[in-house]
């Protein structure tokens, strides 16, 4: 396997195994997710379909489209996590935020809401694991995938 296909691959699957650790936090701790989180949960799916997308489309341009666009959601997910922590996080009421009427305007709330529901308020959601703030998990794995992104961009081979 490519070092390319293997970064691809491991970008799509780090990205799937980051929402279902959000789900198993989700329904096995009853840690509700407040919009912020479940945006990110929808940014880290666009992530991994963009490293699929670059590892389907065999070859440097495939791999160098799919770096950027992985780029481009993986510092949306950066300013989401960060948003998150700094400014949600602190306010009384998350509701219809920019992350609400993202998720409510793409449907996934009404048609997947076990996985793409807001049930908890911003502050609520406030959870540390491992004495780290939760968003902050997702800000690392962003940063991680960010980092991927720009090596298929620059060395795609």
């Amino acid at each position: 396997m490519r070092q390319r296909d293997a970064l691809l691959l491991g970008s799509a699957l780090l990205s799937v195994a980051a929402v279902a650790a959000a789900l198993v936090s989700q329904h096995r701790f009853d840690m509700q997710p407040c919009p912020w989180c479940v945006l990110q949960r929808v940014i880290f799916l666009a992530v991994g379909a963009s490293a699929l997308l670059g590892l389907l489309w065999r070859g440097v341009l495939g791999a160098r489209v799919g770096g950027v666009l992985m780029l481009g959601f993986a510092g949306c997910g950066i300013a989401a996590a960060l948003w998150q922590h700094f400014v949600a996080a602190s306010a009384a009421s998350c509701d219809l935020t920019l992350a609400d009427r993202i998720v409510a305007g793409l449907g996934l709330d009404a048609a997947w809401p076990e996985v793409f529901g807001a049930f908890a308020s911003c502050k609520d959601a406030a959870v540390n694991l491992l004495g780290v703030p939760y968003e902050f998990w997702s800000l690392a794995l962003f940063a991680l995938l960010a980092g991927v992104a720009l090596r298929l961009i620059a060395k795609p081979r």
